[in-house]
């Protein structure tokens, strides 16, 4: 069976996001180890291109982007070297109205040697909680994670994450992993979104592991004092909470490339790293939005852009390639 292009990818990040094993995975979409080996060795040296069923193809193609435009792609990914390709496309399209692919961006990348393959994990946890949110401030993710400080010791950030947005609504650098940390950052939570002066028919549910913390009395009382339901992930089983185990991920690539003096020093680039996380990163599983856009309940409206300013772009671009055809036929 052919697979077009599309297909082969979906097929590849299904894979990415299995839990069972890539053999297993693969038994069941019927797809021989060696076809799908092959598939990703194409999609690592040439992105989603790579995965096209190789053909002739035209010398010249009425969708090229203009020299300005492909000079300013680079610019910017030099400029951004943290983006990735689908990060620098979407990024590109907003702030300059002209649509660009991600497989174009990972093109021109490739033959200016500022790439080599794509940032890929084949096997990852899931993200998705089995009972998904369905709406910002439904559902809040919780948990620690830990810094060392030199001569100060150990430091723990407790963060609440929305489940729809993957907005970070509330963080606290604590000195302890208590049910009193916990329930200050709640209280932070709370605060920001107003949740503490209005009354709402549901207070976000709250979604935690099963540390010490999160199964205390103490934390108990204080949700059922603020009206809020409590759900716990099955123990030994992180995937629960891949939302806030991947923002842990994505935070510390960045902030342990850095010694840390003083507290200050390491709340000084969190803030940074989170105001970065919260309104400048596209999300994938977005769509391309960042958290913001979702939790601030913008980014219908930008997608709506970002295709109007596509079919605009796709417009121009063959307009100009049959003006410059007709040209050169009629200097002939």
């Amino acid at each position: 069976m052919r697979y077009p292009a599309s297909e082969k990818y979906e097929i590849i990040r299904l894979v990415e996001d299995s839990n069972l094993s890539i053999r297993q995975t693969l038994r069941r979409l019927d797809i021989h180890r060696s076809t799908f080996y092959n598939w990703l060795q194409r999609y690592q040296d040439n992105g989603v291109d790579g995965l096209e069923d190789r053909k002739p193809t035209p010398t010249v193609v009425w969708n090229q982007i203009p020299l300005d435009h492909r000079a300013a792609i680079i610019e910017l990914a030099l400029d951004k070297p943290a983006l990735s390709p689908r990060e620098l496309a979407a990024r590109y399209t907003d702030q300059q109205a002209y649509f660009v692919s991600e497989s174009t961006v990972y093109r021109l990348l490739k033959a200016q040697d500022l790439i080599t393959s794509p940032a890929y994990i084949l096997m990852r946890a899931s993200d998705q909680f089995q009972h998904p949110s369905k709406a910002v401030n439904e559902l809040w993710q919780t948990d620690f994670t830990y810094f060392k400080i030199i001569g100060w010791g150990w430091y723990y950030l407790s963060t609440i994450l929305d489940d729809y947005s993957r907005f970070i609504v509330a963080w606290r650098l604590c000195t302890s992993m208590s049910a009193s940390d916990v329930a200050d950052t709640l209280d932070d939570a709370l605060c920001f979104t107003g949740l503490d002066q209005v009354k709402v028919r549901h207070k976000p549910r709250l979604l935690t592991d099963n540390g010490p913390c999160y199964i205390s009395g103490e934390l108990s009382g204080y949700l059922q004092e603020n009206g809020m339901t409590h759900t716990r992930g099955r123990p030994y089983h992180p995937q629960t909470q891949g939302k806030i185990e991947r923002w842990h991920r994505s935070m510390k690539n960045q902030i342990l490339l850095n010694n840390y003096y003083l507290p200050g020093e390491l709340q000084e680039h969190l803030q940074r790293f989170i105001t970065y996380y919260n309104h400048e990163r596209y999300h994938e599983s977005l769509d391309n939005l960042t958290p913001a856009d979702v939790y601030y309940g913008r980014g219908q409206e930008i997608l709506d852009q970002r295709e109007t300013v596509k079919l605009n772009t796709l417009a121009m671009r063959r307009k100009m390639h049959y003006d410059n055809r007709n040209n050169l036929h009629l200097m002939s």
